[in-house]
């Protein structure tokens, strides 16, 4: 995995180089960790004349959870506990000779910004955006394959719970016993918040879980994923709970998986974003649905859970293969709960079998 380490790092400095800066410095700790392999909580990277440094108040190794640092790269240890290893890298690329510095504007507060400047006064500070988020966009099948697992363990916690009894359970106990099934089935983690919703909460985004007590005739709607060696996935699936769904229900589930059906044949490379949004929008608004749904249809997932690209209404861009990203429209009735249904793909040419279906749990509406 080092080569592969250092091609990222070297298109990083290709970038960079191309706009006339020679060093940069990347903070925020995804993009840390896509080009490093992994580093503590709050380390940096440098890429310099001097060679690429890791600056960390810790030495790495020490939690599985923060990734396997790339045995290629110099790590710099600062001497005390609250050095900030961002002033350090500054100071570091001024001394090694660089003249100018791409720092992520975007991550850094104006304090630590400032902080930088008064240790190395004669550097100029240029903006490096977001520039290593665009070169995570497309993920190579090592990433993919982390997906992978992390889609199966997802699939392995919810049919789990599925086989349980869940009337006079809990949102919040069904929560959580969904995030420990995780862990058992081999998880570093929740990729985010499980969301667990019922009866009139049901078919909201990211519903914070409740104490409310699932009910006979209520729709359950659920929103997981796991979080295998750094990588994200989601899932999100409704059910109805111990009786023969109502014709409302069965109206409203069928038009929703309708829906994210259009925009999951939708994801095929050189669609634009807004396109694929727009597949699946079009069939809930036609349907008069359209004022309460969320500003997008789905999003990029990687090592962040929510990363590019956005699939929404006015964004920019076109899908390249290789890609993952969630598919997630929902409808939500007030008072009466409602129906999401998300799945993660990677993005696949029509000669490789379209796009890739990571999260497989059953569609299907059923009465648990």
């Amino acid at each position: 995995m080092s080569e592969v380490y250092a091609v990222r790092r070297g298109l990083l400095r290709d970038r960079c180089a191309a706009v006339g800066s020679a060093a940069a410095l990347v903070s925020r700790p995804a993009n840390v960790r896509y080009l490093a392999g992994g580093a503590p909580p709050g380390a940096v990277l440098l890429l310099g004349p001097g060679g690429d440094v890791l600056l960390s108040s810790r030495a790495p190794g020490g939690d599985p959870a923060d990734g396997r640092t790339d045995d290629q790269l110099r790590v710099s240890l600062l001497p005390a506990s609250d050095g900030d290893p961002v002033v350090a890298a500054a100071d570091l690329a001024s001394s090694s000779g660089a003249e100018s510095l791409a720092v992520e504007e975007h991550h850094l507060t104006v304090a630590r910004h400032r902080a930088m400047g008064s240790v190395a006064p004669r550097l100029r500070l240029g903006d490096l955006g977001a520039t290593v988020e665009q070169l995570r966009v497309v993920k190579d099948e090592e990433e993919i394959a982390c997906l992978r697992i992390a889609a199966e363990i997802t699939d392995q916690a919810l049919g789990e719970l599925l086989e349980s009894i869940l009337v006079g359970r809990t949102e919040r106990h069904l929560a959580l016993e969904l995030e420990r099934r995780l862990v058992d089935h081999g998880a570093d983690g929740p990729a985010f918040a499980t969301s667990v919703a019922t009866g009139p909460n049901s078919g909201q985004g990211r519903h914070r879980p409740s104490d409310r007590r699932v009910e006979e005739g209520d729709f359950l709607s659920v929103c997981l994923g796991a979080n295998y060696r750094g990588y994200r996935c989601e899932i999100g699936r409704t059910f109805v709970i111990g009786t023969t769904p109502a014709d409302w229900q069965i109206e409203l589930y069928d038009l929703v998986f309708a829906a994210q059906r259009a925009g999951r044949e939708a994801l095929v490379p050189g669609a634009a974003y807004r396109d694929v949004d727009r597949a699946a929008r079009n069939l809930l608004d036609s349907a008069g649905h359209g004022g309460g749904l969320a500003p997008w249809t789905g999003h990029g997932v990687g090592l962040e859970i929510d990363e590019d690209p956005q699939l929404a209404p006015a964004a920019m861009g076109k899908l390249d293969a290789c890609v993952p990203v969630t598919v997630e429209p929902g409808v939500h009735l007030p008072g009466r709960g409602g129906v999401r249904i998300d799945d993660t793909l990677v993005v696949r040419p029509e000669a490789d079998g379209g796009p890739e279906l990571l999260t497989i749990t059953t569609k299907e509406l059923l009465a648990l």
